[in-house]
């Protein structure tokens, strides 16, 4: 009796400790929050480029004597805080007013100097005449003539080889360089402001490379002697023509820049190079934004080892071969990015010279980035990691050169993740998609928006992940030969949330055709849906596979149906026709069947009388379609080499092909200078996409936003 009391009040101190443990980590929980968005507000506030900064120096006053007329430097500039400042404008007509007052400043000291620098010449003209008439020379005040003409000759000839050296650099640097096509041009100013330009610079030039023992006090004897040599004047003017230099300088900072004509073309190769047109750049991002998140695998997901699932270059854990055939792995559907990177590394165009790019990859895995805060507590973290790569991004030579145009990005997960408004700060997903920088590039996701201009998707990776040409061979054949029993099936779970859902209506039909219907029900606690033997036993043992839509358009099931050489029935043209418009034909009847959701929904078609009346012969027609399509639609062993798979291409080198489709036509409207790279509402994008114009058609009402 004495224990059970004891136990019993260990265990109510022990409720009492974790209760007060679970406060004080709410509490730090606050705290931490609190502090991140202080530091990240305080960071957006001390941005570079938020900091104003007038190009203007402190007014050098002069304090020889209170008598003497106040003379200016031709130095001179005007410090910030000397500005008149107006409390009612706001600061970017402050900053604006600020520097008209500066440049008012600096042009009417440089009038002052031209006037004082013709005053004083008109004064050397006259004295020289003077002592003509008189026939006597004034005394020399500084230096022997000997030294003078030393010191003439030493910097007309360091100039020379300096000038030569720079000369020389310049052409080096010219043609080592590569181009920034978003450069103003720098010849439009007139051939005699150019010729001005050129000898102010090199005068002030020889200001700076004044001998050492010439003092300053020398030059201000100098500058007052009216007999003095040539080159001791030109000493002497050396520091108002580094002035005028540097005023002139200022007040072209002070102009806004010229655009000049873009240079959107990568540099030419050679004639017969087989890479022509198809080179792709890939930066090297940082590795916060993919080899990082590799490393710390344990922390992308709760429930899943992604760890084990990330491994072998994103393909997952390896699986017994499947019908004889080896290449099967435990693939996760959101790895596909991982993939995508490594598919990369071993293209045969990639280059490390980014002028010859048709294209540019970012190996970002924004899908994983993303996984780690979906379901924590700071959904403000969820956005970090995208904007600093955009931040990065823009300050690369290689974004410059068509603003992010030419750049591609790879998302393993579908658009409506990255969609998340601002205004919705606790909503589902981040706010990639609607990036600015975002929106110029070109994103390849598992399921694109229809909506967007610049989402496209690409098919969701499968089990079978070939590394040799006869792997691929040996699976189409046996596809060819295998037999099957049913004449539909269906592997999914219902959706009674979804009020426009029809698996509901799909999975009644399904049991009421017994005979030539199979069904894989993904209730609670079932784990052959899990099992990609088991699923692949469902799709290999029926002619075709029902893919109706789920919480969203697209499914993973339709690929491992199609690789099972099954033949997909879609209800809804989201789900594939208006997706997957590089990988799949045009031709739609070629290879699947459509049948209208809205018909089954009404109960006005059954699914098992349709597909009963398809003949044998189209049947057979449209599997030897899908069995030819199957290295379309999937995605090579990262570690086989180009030549192991022969003639075939897979998914990447597909999505890769039409990225520079894309690329090519946005440059090529560009170039032809239209004012709107695309002449269609975005709204439309998919019509344009499947079918090239934006006319009315049938599948309207399918993507009708509310």
């Amino acid at each position: 009796m004495a224990m059970e009391k004891s136990s019993s009040k260990y265990r109510t101190q022990f409720w009492y400790v974790a209760m007060a443990s679970f406060l004080l980590w709410l509490v730090l929980l606050y705290l931490f929050s609190s502090s991140a968005k202080t530091v990240h507000n305080h960071e957006r506030l001390f941005r570079q480029e938020n900091i104003i900064d007038l190009p203007v120096e402190n007014v050098p006053q002069n304090h020889e004597s209170d008598e003497a007329p106040v003379v200016v430097s031709e130095d001179i500039s005007v410090d910030n805080s000397s500005l008149p400042v107006s409390v009612d404008i706001s600061p970017d007509d402050q900053m604006s007013e600020d520097k008209k007052v500066v440049t008012d400043l600096v042009e009417e000291l440089e009038k002052e100097r031209v006037e004082n620098e013709k005053k004083r010449v008109d004064s050397v003209i006259t004295g020289r005449s003077s002592r003509v008439k008189r026939g006597r020379r004034e005394p020399r005040k500084a230096r022997s003539s000997g030294r003078l003409e030393a010191d003439k000759k030493r910097v007309r000839q360091k100039d020379d080889d300096e000038s030569n050296a720079e000369n020389s650099d310049e052409n080096h640097q010219a043609l080592d360089k590569e181009p920034n096509f978003f450069e103003p041009k720098k010849d439009v100013e007139p051939k005699k402001a150019q010729v001005d330009d050129n000898d102010d610079d090199l005068e002030s030039k020889r200001g700076r490379e004044l001998p050492s023992d010439l003092s300053s006090d020398d030059i201000e004897d100098d500058n007052t002697s009216e007999s003095e040599p040539k080159t001791q004047r030109k000493f002497s003017s050396n520091n108002n023509t580094t002035s005028e230099a540097k005023n002139r300088v200022i007040s072209k900072r002070n102009q806004p820049k010229r655009v000049g004509k873009v240079m959107l073309r990568p540099r030419e190769t050679r004639s017969n190079d087989p890479c022509k047109g198809k080179y792709v750049y890939m930066h090297e991002v940082p590795a916060l934004f993919n080899e990082e998140l590799l490393k710390n695998c344990w922390t992308l997901s709760r429930w899943t080892d992604m760890c084990e699932l990330t491994s072998n270059f994103g393909l997952g854990p390896r699986l017994p071969n499947m019908e004889g055939v080896s290449g099967w792995y435990a693939t996760n559907q959101f790895t596909l990015e991982v993939i995508f990177h490594n598919r990369m590394k071993q293209y045969k165009c990639l280059t490390k010279d980014s002028s010859l790019a048709s294209a540019v990859y970012v190996p970002y895995y924004p899908g994983l980035d993303l996984m780690r805060f979906l379901w924590g507590p700071f959904p403000f973290m969820r956005d970090a990691a995208a904007l600093d790569l955009m931040k990065w991004l823009r300050e690369s030579p290689e974004w410059k050169r068509m603003d992010g145009r030419d750049h591609f990005m790879v998302a393993g997960r579908t658009t409506w993740d990255f969609m998340r408004t601002p205004e919705n700060e606790s909503d589902w997903g981040n706010r990639l998609m609607i990036l600015p920088e975002v929106r110029n590039m070109t994103m390849l996701l598992i399921e694109s928006s229809p909506w967007n201009y610049h989402g496209f998707a690409v098919p969701y990776p499968t089990y079978f992940h070939p590394s040799t040409y006869a792997e691929i061979i040996q699976w189409q054949m046996r596809m060819r030969r295998i037999n099957r029993r049913y004449l539909f099936s269906f592997v999914g779970a219902p959706r009674p949330n979804l009020g426009d859902s029809i698996r509901t209506e799909i999975m009644d039909q399904c049991k009421a055709s017994r005979r030539k219907c199979k069904l894989l029900e993904c209730v609670s606690g079932s784990q052959k849906c899990y099992k990609p033997d088991q699923i692949m036993k469902f799709f290999l043992s029926s002619t075709f596979c029902l893919q109706p839509p789920g919480d969203s358009y697209t499914r993973r099931s339709t690929f491992d149906s199609i690789l099972a050489g099954c033949i997909p029935v879609f209800f809804h043209p989201g789900s594939a026709y208006a997706q997957y418009i590089w990988h799949l034909p045009k031709d739609i009847a070629k290879y699947s069947v459509f049948i209208p959701e809205k018909n089954v929904k009404e109960g006005k078609v059954s699914i098992e009388n349709v597909l009963s009346r398809i003949p044998r012969t189209k049947i057979f027609a449209m599997r030897e379609q899908v069995i030819r399509l199957i290295p379309r639609l999937m995605y090579f062993n990262p570690s086989s080499k180009s030549e192991d798979t022969g003639r075939f291409e897979d998914a990447f080198d597909v999505a890769v092909e039409g990225v520079l489709e894309r690329i090519e036509g946005l440059r090529k409207r560009i170039e032809e200078g239209k004012e709107e790279i695309f002449d269609f509402p975005e709204q439309y994008s998919w019509k344009y996409n499947v079918f090239g114009n934006v006319e009315r058609h049938e599948w309207d009402p399918y993507f009708d936003r509310p």
